[in-house]
């Protein structure tokens, strides 16, 4: 497996392989905020073909209850669900911690939701630990071309890095 920043040319194949709910790709706004700097996305690849990605925003968690000058780790996925509990998860965690490490920074964070303890476990047996509950939101475009707003009950997880 490899970890790479995500380049222009892998938008496509992330959403070939790891589509979007709806008409607009999570994977080109991703793209697009990290050409504005305000993110770094990875990509995790296996055989040719992503099969991971996470986005570490330098700009902090979008919720206002959480603390903007925490970077937060976010939109961690690994597909297809076989390969999940494999370590990808985990090393696209660790690359975007020593990203935040090779910045100076010294916490970083990320949100889960209650129906995940699957990643909560994660998170906790990597050092994360809960700061505050908040609501997570965000948008796509439906195929017919309305907007769905999405409202998500999560917990900010904390974790001091060395």
């Amino acid at each position: 497996m490899e970890i790479t920043v995500c380049r222009a040319a892998d938008v496509a194949l992330l959403d070939q392989y790891m589509g979007s709910p709806g008409a607009t790709s999570f994977h080109a706004r991703r793209f697009a905020r990290q050409e504005a700097g305000e993110c770094t996305y990875l990509v995790a690849w296996l055989d040719g073909r992503p099969v991971g990605h996470t986005e570490m925003r330098w700009i902090g968690c979008a919720a206002p209850e959480v603390a903007p000058e925490c970077p937060e780790i976010g939109g961690l996925a690994v597909w297809p669900e076989e390969l999940r509990s494999r370590g990808i998860g985990t090393e696209l965690i660790r690359a975007a911690e020593r990203l935040a490490g090779q910045r100076g920074l010294t916490a970083v964070g990320i949100g889960v939701g209650p129906d995940n303890p699957r990643a909560a476990d994660l998170y906790a047996r990597l050092g994360y630990r809960p700061v505050v509950h908040y609501l997570d939101r965000y948008s796509y475009e439906e195929y017919d071309g309305t907007t769905r707003e999405c409202v998500d009950a999560c917990t900010f997880l904390v974790k001091d890095l060395p």
